[in-house]
């Protein structure tokens, strides 16, 4: 165990570990990581906020860069690992927005809210406190 962390420790000192520190193949992946958390924190919002047409896009984007992270040469994992959440997170959002105002989500969320807005029908009595 020692010895693995030993090489470890001397793999990050070396030359091309702070090399690939400086290079594309990392800080590109680093910055896309900003799409699929986007993705990932709307999960919490209504769906009546989704655009059908940016999370098709970007779902075909990350499909598309996914393929080209597995191509390139050295293959860029970091790459890959972002679209692959990126496009989980695209096609959760596309089931909700499909499930929104296709398959009866936005009619159910008005019923509800019209539920919780309306007045109850049962009368409420005061009691007289003694």
């Amino acid at each position: 165990m020692a010895t693995a962390a030993g090489r470890l420790f001397q793999y990050i000192q070396s030359k091309d570990f702070r090399s690939y520190l400086m290079s594309t193949h990392f800080w590109g992946p680093v910055a896309n990581w900003g799409l699929p958390l986007a993705a990932i924190a709307d999960t919490q919002k209504s769906p009546e906020f989704i655009s059908g047409k940016m999370t098709g896009a970007l779902s075909l984007y990350s499909l598309l860069f996914m393929r080209f992270a597995w191509q390139v040469q050295p293959r860029n994992y970091l790459l890959l690992m972002v679209h692959v959440v990126n496009e989980s997170a695209q096609i959760l959002q596309g089931y909700r927005y499909y499930n929104y105002y296709h398959m009866g989500g936005k009619e159910q969320a008005e019923k509800e809210a019209l539920a919780i807005t309306a007045p109850s029908s049962t009368p409420v009595v005061p009691v007289k406190s003694i």
